[in-house]
């Protein structure tokens, strides 16, 4: 039997009302418009970019909080329930962690824009708080999944690492107001190792155990193979958490070659999961996702790089763009065009009582076929912006990641709508 077959059985019994993931889906479109034009504005400052208050900070948490994570909460608190056969016990509490969250996010990044602590501090605090509530429901949920050991490990290791992200950028943001940090950039390394390869890192390698073999309609990876990637995984991210506290050199680069190990070991296995699949023609989203893979393995040889002087003055925001944008974002989008119509499906068939509407129909290829082309061409014109130490191609690429955000968000726009209309 397929992942697939398992994990939709009874799935319609497990779904949220379609307004709760789908409003976490929205927010994360409309701020990835914003975090575009946020990087726009701050094109003459991003190449050489080592931290500090200003538009660059803010265009990075509103990929890192407002993409990324957003999303993250939105598909886990659908998706889990759904795989673990265990419904939520009330709706209140996500809807809890949403008005948390995006309210204190607009409030971080205001503040991070324009330099004014205190709402910096508020906005720390609310969000934080919204994250660690979304922790207690994912610890729930992770709590029942005995049937997903393997995932459940990932989720767990992701949850450790989110509640200590939470707590060192409290501390950072803290640390603007009466500066007790000793070696403020070492804590924000470590704040951006947990956020970039702790949470999001090891959420992305636990998810893709499930919904990889799902869409491609194969079982999923062998066991030992999958708990050798997730402990080399974990320990590349304690190394490398450690080793930027410390300003260990030796450390961090430990921890790149075991997460190039880890890298290798995942991609092997989900290759592994394509080549045994029934369905080899996974469409264009697909095209996006291997992409991403690539990325993973590029991000940690360009860290490397950064780390031993190589790859220019500029090494360290090339590295940033390569771990947030090139990896992490161009994975969750192209996971995306996936889920939103798949959910937008699933609540279709309930409503109707009928089986699930194609997903062809749900959805229009022109958007997301025009948002693959700009985002590709804004990573590549912003690594040639970076790399040369030229504002213009950074700007040009921020405004082309601009048009195709609007893209990707006219089309989550467009599915959530018939979604939540019961379509």
């Amino acid at each position: 039997m397929t992942l697939a077959a398992t994990f939709l059985g009874g799935a319609k019994s497990r779904l949220l009302p379609a307004s709760i993931p789908f409003r976490f889906f929205v927010s994360a479109a409309l701020f990835h418009v914003a975090m575009w034009l946020a990087l726009l504005a701050a094109a003459a400052e991003v190449a050489d970019f080592r931290g500090g208050l200003g538009f660059t900070l803010a265009a990075l948490h509103l990929l890192t909080l407002g993409v990324l994570t957003t999303t993250a909460i939105g598909a886990s608190v659908q998706l889990l329930p759904v795989a673990t056969r265990r419904s939520l016990a009330a709706v209140w509490p996500v809807k809890l962690v949403f008005w948390l969250m995006v309210p204190g996010l607009v409030v971080l990044i205001a503040a991070m824009q324009t330099g004014a602590v205190r709402f910096l501090i508020a906005g720390a605090v609310a969000t934080g708080f919204g994250l660690l509530l979304f922790a207690g429901l994912l610890a729930n949920n992770l709590w029942r999944a005995a049937s997903l050991p393997v995932v459940a490990a990932y989720g767990w290791a992701a949850l450790a690492g989110l509640i200590l992200l939470v707590t060192f950028g409290f501390v950072l943001a803290l640390d603007y107001e009466i500066a007790f940090v000793p070696d403020h950039a070492a804590f924000a390394l470590s704040h951006l190792i947990l956020g970039g390869f702790g949470f999001m890192g090891l959420l992305t390698l636990g998810f893709s155990h499930i919904l990889v073999p799902m869409f491609a309609l194969s079982s999923a990876p062998p066991q030992g193979p999958a708990v050798a990637g997730l402990v080399l995984a974990v320990a590349a991210v304690l190394i490398g958490t450690l080793g930027a506290l410390a300003a260990s050199t030796v450390m961090l680069t430990a921890a790149a070659l075991v997460g190039l190990a880890a890298a290798a070991l995942h991609l092997r296995l989900m290759f592994g999961v394509l080549g045994s699949g029934m369905r080899k023609r996974l469409g264009f989203s697909f095209l996006l996702i291997r992409a991403a893979w690539f990325m993973l393995p590029a991000t940690l040889v360009v860290g490397l790089a950064a780390l031993y002087g190589h790859g220019g003055r500029n090494a360290p925001a090339l590295f940033g763009l390569f771990l947030f944008i090139g990896w992490l974002l161009t994975f969750l989008l192209g996971i995306l065009q996936r889920i939103v119509p798949f959910l937008a499906s699933m609540h279709a068939s309930k409503t109707k009582g009928s089986a699930p509407p194609p997903m062809s129909e749900l959805t229009a290829a022109t958007p997301l076929k025009l948002h693959a082309a700009c985002h590709a061409s804004a990573f590549v014109l912003l690594a040639v912006g970076i790399a040369a130490d030229a504002a213009e191609p950074v700007r040009v690429g921020s405004a082309v990641g601009v048009i195709g955000a609007v893209a990707f968000g006219w089309f989550t726009i467009a599915v959530a709508r018939r979604a939540i209309a019961g379509t």
